[in-house]
């Protein structure tokens, strides 16, 4: 089972924008990970907008290492939400995603492991408050597909998050200090 508005091998990347972009935002997370929520809340309403000008359509590719690193499943449960929420349309994934970074637990905390936990944090999004996406976060249907993008990810050659590239070039989105870019910093990193 693979969610829609996903592409590549498998499903395995979750694409928000045009399918046929002139320029492709790809952008390497996991969903435990601090430093992709501070992404998030720095750039990740200026990638939106971006793309819903049709100046580029973004890519997401997850990871989910940090489950193995710091121990449990809540990268792997959180992104398996994450694909119930693309079924539900673009904006529904795109919110949803904005809502788990900002209720994002520490590090340590496998607080995303917890399917309630998941819900919950979906009742801030409209679109998400209906039965099917309630069942299938609830039964976990798309935790298969989520471990073929963990597997996906495993492949890429990226070994970082985040890590964002634009049509295949490294683009910096967090500065040597461990903060986010300036929207107005990484807007001049784009083509006209």
């Amino acid at each position: 089972m693979t969610p829609a508005n996903t592409t590549g091998l498998g499903g395995t990347v979750v694409q928000y924008g045009d399918p046929e972009p002139a320029h492709v935002l790809s952008v390497y997370a996991d969903l435990r990970c601090p430093y992709c929520k501070r992404m998030e809340h720095g750039l990740g309403a200026v990638m939106e907008e971006l793309a819903d000008r049709s100046r580029l359509t973004v890519e997401y590719h997850f990871a989910t290492f940090i489950d193995g690193a710091a121990g449990g499943s809540g990268s792997l449960q959180a992104l398996a939400a994450l694909g119930a929420a693309a079924d539900e349309g673009q904006k529904a994934f795109m919110h949803y995603l904005r809502a788990l970074y900002a209720e994002q637990p520490d590090e340590s905390d496998d607080a995303f492991a917890d399917r309630s936990t998941l819900l919950r944090i979906a009742e801030e999004v409209e679109a998400l408050r209906g039965e099917d996406f309630r069942q299938k976060v609830t039964t976990g249907a798309y935790v298969p597909w989520a471990r073929e993008v963990a597997a996906a990810f495993g492949t890429s050659g990226v070994d970082s998050t985040p890590t964002v590239l634009l049509d295949g070039t490294p683009l910096p989105v967090i500065n040597p200090m461990g903060y986010t870019i300036t929207p107005e910093a990484f807007l001049a990193e784009l083509p006209a």
